[in-house]
């Protein structure tokens, strides 16, 4: 593709850029160096890769602001970024633009355990701030499998889940406040520590907006208190079938868990060669239901789940004795994707939301797919809310390999929308699913959403190339309709 001749311009005045940021950013905030700008060529999305223009890691809102200002002013491209854990290519840089990265924003600035809140910078780890608050007996809820590496800031970007969001929700359902700024370098504060806010609810809007609408530079989240108690149950089942029933029908007798969890045989075996959880070889499919709460409840739940894992022909049944036994058993399921990069060479991570009656028939499906392209697939999924991680295993050095694990991986979204799903359920869109939006969505709905795009970056300058399968100039974008303006997507090198 031919490069635009404006993005031509902002090349040639690469050095000029370099002093100006440099001078925003003083010390060693501003990476030119090609050896030193590999480091940020790619995210979690490792097929796809560029190198970024000029890479600047500010330490303070201020050097935010006045570095996004400059942006504006100039006309430069602007890919924020945080720990590069996105497995949807969402902090996937410019050639032409300016990755900002904000590793350099990590602490925490304040706990208020009277308003179970906590402030902190958007490079703080997710797991930090549950290290932060347990010695009072609190957490945060949300926890990714990622949760050791990827930031608080990234979790908002992309709207993160986790294995305990069934009953406790995901990101946006955790969050209470924001510190952003405009690409204007306009600094704007959202929400507070309240549980609601007046107004629009313009904090939900930017959780998951992907880095397209600003820069967040402060986050405040509610924290909660521990369960009295927690137990987890390992249930194996002779079918992915059976273990799908299991899941709806424990869902439609009411039982919330704090977390159920599903993963097919390969993962299985994955996972218990890698960590040790001491989960059954012998199974089809394991269901690992966490239920917490008082301890006559548990007690009660637990005898509930067992009954109705019985009735769909469970084949073992596995209570935790203690927390340690509990916690094995989920360091199991949050290692299951390092742990299915030992039985392939390399692993296409998939991730699409369905009804959760649906999970027997789509899993069928999946595995004729697994049949027609020659790949084989991992199944590991948060089965109680529906969201599917397959794991299509492939071969990146044998030709052909990768385009097959990616022809496979859109079929397999295009049945999560075709059963009554979407898209994704915490990884985001990025540019992996870019071109599938039109799948989900009808033309009206992408110019709407494009819409509030123009109202946040009307020049297009935040993490541009992502999410929308087609670009309009918001000059044009009519009250009603939407004039045809196409701008051209920059090449993706894929490796």
């Amino acid at each position: 593709m031919k490069m635009p001749e404006a993005d031509k311009r902002v090349l040639a005045r690469r050095s000029e850029i370099v002093a100006a940021l440099r001078a925003i950013v003083p010390g060693e905030g501003v990476i030119d160096r090609e050896d030193e700008l590999r480091a940020y060529e790619s995210d979690g999305l490792s097929a796809y890769r560029i190198l970024p223009m000029i890479v600047v890691l500010p330490s303070t809102t201020d050097q935010v602001s006045r570095v996004l200002r400059y942006c504006h002013e100039n006309g430069i491209k602007v890919v924020p970024r945080g720990a590069g854990t996105s497995l949807s290519g969402g902090a996937l840089p410019l050639g032409d633009g300016v990755l900002l990265g904000l590793g350099k924003f990590n602490r925490i600035i304040e706990i208020d355990y009277d308003n179970r809140a906590v402030r902190a910078q958007p490079g703080v780890t997710n797991l930090g701030i549950t290290n932060a608050v347990q010695h009072r007996g609190f957490y945060y809820a949300p926890d990714p499998s990622s949760q050791i590496a990827c930031t608080i800031g990234g979790n908002v970007a992309e709207n993160s889940g986790g294995v305990h969001c069934l009953k406790y929700g995901l990101t946006t359902n955790n969050v209470l406040g924001l510190e952003m700024v405009l690409v204007s370098g306009e600094v704007i504060r959202l929400g507070g520590k309240a549980l609601d806010d007046a107004g629009f609810d313009l904090v939900g809007l930017m959780n998951g907006s992907e880095g397209l609408l600003g820069v967040v530079t402060e986050v405040t989240v509610r924290i909660l208190p521990k369960p009295e108690t927690a137990r987890a149950m390992l249930i194996g089942f002779p079918t992915n079938e059976d273990a799908g029933a299991c899941v709806a029908r424990i869902m439609a007798a009411g039982i919330i868990p704090g977390g159920l969890e599903m993963m097919d045989r390969p993962a299985i075996h994955a996972a218990e060669d890698f960590v040790h959880a001491g989960y059954p070889l012998d199974v089809e499919a394991l269901l690992i239901a966490e239920l917490d709460g008082p301890e006559a409840e548990v007690d009660h739940l637990i005898e509930r789940v067992g009954t109705i894992a019985r009735d769909c022909n469970a084949m073992s049944i596995r209570v935790s004795e203690s927390d340690e036994e509990r916690l094995r058993f989920w360091a199991g399921r949050k290692a299951a994707f390092p742990a299915t990069g030992r039985i392939a060479p390399d692993y296409y991570c998939m991730d699409g939301t369905i009804p959760r009656k649906k999970l027997s028939e789509v899993l069928h499906r999946i595995g004729e797919m697994s049949a027609h392209y020659g790949l084989k697939v991992a199944n590991v999924f948060h089965a109680g809310d529906g969201n599917l991680h397959p794991l299509i295993l492939y071969d990146a050095n044998k030709p052909g390999d990768l385009d097959t694990a990616e022809e496979f991986g859109a079929e397999i979204l295009k049945l999560c929308v075709e059963v009554g799903g979407v898209l994704t359920g915490e990884h985001g869109v990025g540019v992996e699913k870019r071109d599938l939006m039109e799948v989900q969505f009808e033309e009206v709905d992408l110019d709407q959403q494009q819409r509030v795009k123009c109202a946040f970056d009307p020049e297009s300058l935040l993490n541009p190339g992502k999410m929308f399968p087609k670009l309009h100039r918001c000059a044009e974008m009519g009250r009603m309709h939407v004039h045809r303006g196409q701008l051209p997507f920059p090449d993706i090198p894929r490796f």
